[in-house]
């Protein structure tokens, strides 16, 4: 009877899929696809091809697994097929991903590929709180599938910064390109790019050091560099601005890569910061460029929508537009350089546009459906750090997860029996069942919408003074912004768990007899706003606040549908 439940609630959420894709294509026809094009909270991307399927990689930060890895056939649909950093082995020494601090850990990664071998280079940025200072440490990863499995990583020694670019030339050499402070900085956040031959079989710098560009406004926060090479003519392009309502995208050009480089007079190339704070999507920056088999080019880029108070929950995602090569018109000009022109019809990051290649339809996503019937985790879950062992167990016999009541609490630079999946819209369902028949009290176990160490809401049951309290209680920036009880008097181990998500609110909603819900209490819609550079999950969670306890909670399913607008 189990199994055929099972598999009658798959078969219904395969259907909804099916029957929207068919109403969006009745709705908005077949040559149009919507940005972002991966949504949710995967900012900094990257891009490279390999035959007829691309490639994209994203910045995770003190998340785990890290360094998230797309790919496509069409540049519009994208699927998750592995990460980068999803070994202990990987991320427990000098890149550390254990104690690493909020918005620290894997920061703007470059994915390119050579001769079989597929290359990630990135930064990772753990501060030493004991020695009060940042450590940058920028690695390589190398694997021959993109799946993985993927290297342990490899520390390139000398290299100051973030932000790292790898750059093949055409006449065998290899190139590492990173920013940096300047030596005599005028202002906090100035930076320049600056460039150094690589040993790419020793993966050690080697020759001169060669600083490039200071960017076109100054250098304020001149980062994110890739290298392109055009009609033999050396092409730099940046991150500038700093990735708030400034962030931008800058060009240069040289003769030979090691300068000196021009810049584009019509720069920023494509940015937000010209247009109202109320347009659809800011912050868009951070580019990377890939050129068709047709010799069209494209361009993936950050941006944030806005949803909510000028920002998203989703914080940063990745987002298309087309770019073009174009020289200049001017007579009096003795050289007219040739500039790529990003968004050349209107100049901006577009919500509609045209389909890249015939044929394509971009299937939506109806959300995020998990009934722990695999041996493995589903690669949509994250961690927090990574996770204590033995945080969860899945029970593939009885399909269920059991999540273990770990003394840890939520905190910054902590681990606790915390793990989500990336939010993809702000309009949405969230439901789970869980069953918990705490003995221990102080235990507590439930769902958890989480930005940050400091920033979530937790809606649980928790185990106090010998009874059951229904609860709901959130962080916002590290100060308890609301928090809610009830005593349940009919508990009987069972509960399920429902959240209606309008934009600007949260229902939260509760039953214990398995058909009809209560409701819980309301929350305001940007209480998990993102305050930094990732956005927000949603999730599972168990702790038992300090104490020792073989308590544990286990969940039937997640349920994540998002609500058509």
């Amino acid at each position: 009877m189990l199994n055929n439940i099972i598999i009658m609630k798959k078969l219904i959420f395969k259907l909804t899929q099916y029957i929207f894709i068919i109403f969006s294509l009745s709705i908005y026809g077949q040559e149009k696809f919507y940005n972002p094009i991966i949504t949710g909270g995967y900012p900094d991307p990257s891009i490279c091809k390999v035959g007829d399927t691309f490639y994209l990689v994203n910045s995770s930060f003190e998340y785990f697994p890290g360094l998230p890895i797309h790919k496509s056939k069409d540049l519009i649909n994208w699927e998750l097929i592995g990460y980068g950093l999803n070994r202990k082995s990987q991320v427990n020494s000098t890149v550390n991903l254990i104690d690493v601090q909020s918005n620290g850990g894997i920061h703007a990664p470059t994915i390119r590929y050579r001769n079989g071998i597929f290359y990630i280079i990135t930064t990772n940025v753990y501060y030493d709180a004991l020695e009060k200072k940042a450590d940058m440490i920028n690695f390589i990863i190398t694997a021959k599938n993109p799946a993985g499995p993927w290297s342990d990583p490899i520390h390139i020694e000398g290299a100051p910064g973030i932000d790292p670019d790898l750059f093949f030339d055409d006449d065998g050499r290899v190139w590492y390109v990173g920013n940096q402070m300047p030596e005599n900085p005028n202002f906090n956040g100035e930076g320049e790019i600056w460039l150094q031959e690589l040993d790419i079989s020793e993966f050690k710098l080697i020759g001169t050091k060669h600083l490039l560009w200071r960017g076109a406004c100054g250098g304020v926060w001149a980062e994110g560099p890739h290298m392109y090479k055009k009609d033999g003519k050396y092409y730099l392009i940046i991150a500038e601005g700093g990735t708030s309502f400034n962030h931008s995208v800058m060009v240069a050009l040289s003769e030979t890569i090691i300068g000196p480089y021009i810049s584009n007079p019509r720069n920023p190339i494509i940015t937000s910061r010209h247009l109202s704070y109320d347009n659809w999507v800011n912050s868009t920056g951070h580019g990377d460029i890939i050129e068709l088999d047709d010799g069209r080019n494209y361009m993936v880029l950050l941006g944030i929508r806005n949803e909510i108070d000028r920002g998203s929950n989703m914080g940063r995602e990745t987002f298309l537009v087309p770019l073009t090569w174009e020289r200049e018109p001017y007579e009096w000009k003795e050289t007219k350089h040739l500039w790529p022109v990003v968004a050349p019809k209107t100049g901006r990051v577009e919500k509609i546009n045209d389909v890249i290649f015939d044929g394509s339809i971009q299937l939506k996503s109806n959300g995020f459906y998990d009934q722990f019937d695999s041996e493995k985790l589903n690669l949509k879950w994250n961690f927090r750090r990574y996770p204590i062992e033995k945080t969860y167990v899945l029970d593939t016999k009885n399909n269920k997860l059991k999540l273990l009541c770990h003394p840890n609490q939520i905190k910054e630079r902590g681990r606790s029996a915390l793990l989500g999946f990336k939010q993809k819209e702000s309009s949405f369902e969230y439901l789970t069942q869980m069953f918990f028949e705490p003995m221990t009290n102080g235990s507590e176990a439930g769902i958890s919408i989480f930005q940050k160490d400091d920033n979530y809401i937790n809606f649980t049951l928790i185990k106090k003074a010998d009874k059951i309290l229904l609860q709901a209680y959130v962080l916002k920036n590290g100060k308890l912004a609301k928090e809610a009880n009830k005593q349940l008097n009919q508990y009987n181990g069972h509960i399920k768990f429902k959240i209606i998500s309008d934009i600007d609110s949260y229902k939260l909603y509760y039953s214990t007899n398995g058909m009809r819900y209560n409701y819980f209490t309301t929350l305001d819609g940007n209480l998990v706003k993102s305050n930094g550079y990732t956005g927000a999950h949603l999730g599972l969670y168990a702790t038992s606040n300090g104490k020792e306890t073989k308590d544990s909670a286990s969940f039937d399913y997640v349920n994540y549908l998002i609500k058509k607008k």
